[in-house]
């Protein structure tokens, strides 16, 4: 059992809890092997949202972690600069509570997760010191001042730099807690997780646009789906065309036929493509070796990886380092 403490900041941006959790509680779900505890905590006992609604039963910031704990916080349209609001002041002491919270509490064995805004809570405790990270696009200035020692990134979903995760808007927070799902189950689990919130597959950290994991997924036909989530699901995989007609329960001939006809690719170009976006994952997320990258991907060596790369990007593998 993972314990997960969310951070309940005042005004905070409902859909930064609610994405990200609701994909949590949806892992609880699909698996058991990884479980999550979830408790949200704040200054106070419950705090209004953006949008005008209450939520209560938030417990007191604890006095300490255990060792294993993941501590999420989401934005809070405060730290956006809200004006004219009367309670303004005691939502400033409440979020400077919160940094102050997380600066003597969440040591090196933590694991902090922003999402949005949040990231300026971890600035302002001194926790993305030396580490990159990255923040809603309008406070990305901001996040820098806050925090002079780290590498704020702009341009990126998410960022994932050792036991610190950041993420950009509302949205990237789930694509990255989709990520850590992948992270701590599989690709599969996450994959369920991400059709169960009818997000066909989740968008990388690095790629600011549509990630190959959606490309050719625009379409409602079950026998495609169910081949495209098993590949998904295990790209490395030596899938033969055989083994995946007999999943979808027809003959190879008429699945090539149906998964053209509907993703506009072939089955072979659609399994290389995955297998280029996990290497283009563990290039920008890892420090192994180009051959490890390759083997890992599903890719007999390192120059056959580089072939797949070429058809898809201009720039070597090697660019994709973070």
């Amino acid at each position: 059992m993972i314990p997960l403490y969310v951070v309940a900041p005042p005004r905070l941006l409902m859909l930064d809890l609610a994405g990200p959790i609701d994909a949590i509680r949806r892992a609880n779900v699909e698996q058991t092997a990884v479980r999550f505890d979830v408790l949200h905590v704040g200054p106070r006992s419950q705090v209004m949202t953006s949008i005008g609604l209450m939520v209560g039963r938030i417990a007191p910031l604890p006095p300490s972690l255990p060792d294993d704990a993941y501590v999420l916080i989401g934005g809070s349209v405060t730290t956006l600069s809200l004006a004219g609001d009367p309670d303004a002041a005691r939502d400033r002491r409440d979020e400077a509570a919160i940094s102050a919270w997380l600066a003597a509490t969440v040591r090196p064995c933590h694991t902090l997760i922003t999402i949005c805004t949040g990231a300026l809570f971890a600035a302002r405790a001194g926790l993305l010191d030396g580490f990159s990270c990255t923040t809603h696009h309008q406070v990305c200035a901001e996040l820098a001042q806050l925090a002079p020692r780290a590498r704020v990134l702009e341009d990126r979903l998410y960022v994932v730099d050792g036991r610190r995760y950041t993420s950009a808007g509302i949205t990237a927070g789930v694509d990255l807690i989709l990520h850590i799902i992948a992270q701590l189950t599989s690709q599969a689990h996450a994959l369920a997780v991400a059709r169960y919130l009818v997000v066909y597959m989740r968008r990388t950290g690095s790629e600011p646009q549509l990630s190959p994991w959606l490309e050719g997924r625009n379409h409602v036909h079950p026998v495609v789906h169910k081949v495209q989530d098993a590949i998904a699901g295990d790209p490395a995989r030596a899938w033969s065309n055989t083994a995946l007609a007999k999943l979808a329960g027809t003959s190879p001939r008429h699945l090539s036929r149906l998964f053209r006809e509907h993703t506009g690719l072939h089955v072979p170009d659609y399994r290389n493509r995955l297998r280029v976006a996990l290497a283009h994952e563990l290039l920008g997320q890892t420090q192994l070796d180009i051959e490890r990258v390759a083997e890992r991907a599903g890719f007999a060596s390192a120059r056959q990886l580089r072939r797949a790369w070429s058809r898809w990007y201009a720039t070597p593998p090697r660019a994709a380092r973070g």
